[in-house]
């Protein structure tokens, strides 16, 4: 006898998408405090051997994240993940297929002030990536401070998510029998300063480290551009030059992450808080472009490989921003 359930209402449902998103928020915010909080705490308790153990296992493991991580797809599968998807809702667009037979380097755009879309779309299989490019394992680079932090390095690495080294990205690039796919957000954490409702402006013009590594693998590059990412929050005015933009730069110097001081709704109000809005997110996956190998390529080389990159993306862009109501007259712009 198969047994069937009542479809969830529809204020249930949305209570459910608003509760996936903050509990991602809070692990963005708060988790890594509460992780060292906890490993510390318990020395203190008779759970004292937790730690203890633990810190064993972080020793002889510490070299994971370098090494690929250690992707767990129950988790990746779990339905809060769907929910989340929904809250915005998030959209994977695929332009071209991708040989399972090679790997692969996608370079995300924009990084947002969350980077939402692409931690949807490349450490969960909500928006049906698996799906939508069969027999690809996607990896996405994360600040190797983070994976210093116990019990969180376990819960990053379990998406899929992987130290932002030079030695992580090869391991990934050089796995024999293809199928791999890296993910970079190339304007990294400095971008999102600049992530605003309306704001087309990438960190891109003198970022050219992942062109050299995708020419030293033979790796295609692949661009991507989440329409809508820098759509989810507003950010406190902080132009180039101004105290708090200097303030900012300097907090990142020391610390390696940024701290964009942003705002958008509440959970039980919408005039104010720090839970994003529910603005629709798509993430158009472009064409890959073949690169020719070579173990040391030149200056010049690297800067060819990363012009014709920067067209394709520009491309990219202009193809399909009038199907998210972007108007004629914006272009992305590269610092």
């Amino acid at each position: 006898m198969k047994v069937e359930f009542a479809p969830l209402s529809l204020p249930l449902q949305r209570r459910l998408q608003t509760a996936s998103v903050v509990q991602w928020v809070f692990s963005f915010l708060c988790l890594a405090q509460c992780c060292v909080a906890a490993f510390i705490a318990l020395f203190f308790t008779r759970f004292w051997l937790v730690s203890v153990l633990y810190a064993a296992w972080w020793f002889i493991d510490r070299e994971k994240p370098n090494k690929g991580g250690r992707k767990i797809n129950a988790l990746r599968k779990s339905i809060i993940w769907r929910y989340m998807r929904d809250y915005f809702p998030v959209t994977l667009v695929k332009t071209a297929d991708l040989d399972p037979r090679q790997n692969y380097l996608m370079g995300f755009h924009p990084h947002g002030v969350l980077a939402a879309g692409a931690f949807i779309n490349f450490c969960t299989d909500a928006s049906g990536f698996s799906t939508l490019f069969p027999g690809i394992t996607p990896h996405l680079m994360m600040l190797s401070l983070w994976f210093r932090i116990p019990f969180l390095r376990d819960y990053l690495m379990s998406g899929g998510l992987v130290s932002s080294s030079k030695e992580s990205a090869s391991y990934v690039l050089q796995k024999p029998g293809g199928g791999n796919l890296l993910t970079i957000i190339v304007g990294g954490a400095q971008e999102a300063l600049d992530a605003r409702p309306g704001s087309y402006t990438l960190l891109l013009k003198n970022r050219k480290g992942f062109v050299r590594l995708a020419i030293e693998h033979g790796t295609p590059l692949v661009p991507i551009f989440s329409f809508g990412e820098n759509d989810l929050f507003n950010q406190v005015r902080n132009p180039k030059g101004s105290w708090l933009r200097q303030l900012q730069h300097r907090l990142q110097q020391i610390m390696g992450i940024s701290l964009p001081l942003f705002h958008a709704r509440g959970v039980f109000q919408y005039s104010f808080g720090l839970i994003p809005y529910r603005r629709p997110i798509c993430t158009v996956v472009g064409k890959p472009i073949p690169v020719q190998r070579k173990h040391r390529p030149s200056e010049e080389e690297v800067d060819q490989v990363h012009q014709k990159y920067l067209n394709e993306l520009s491309k990219l862009f202009e193809e399909h921003k009038a199907k998210y109501n972007i108007p004629e007259d914006k272009h992305l712009e590269f610092i």
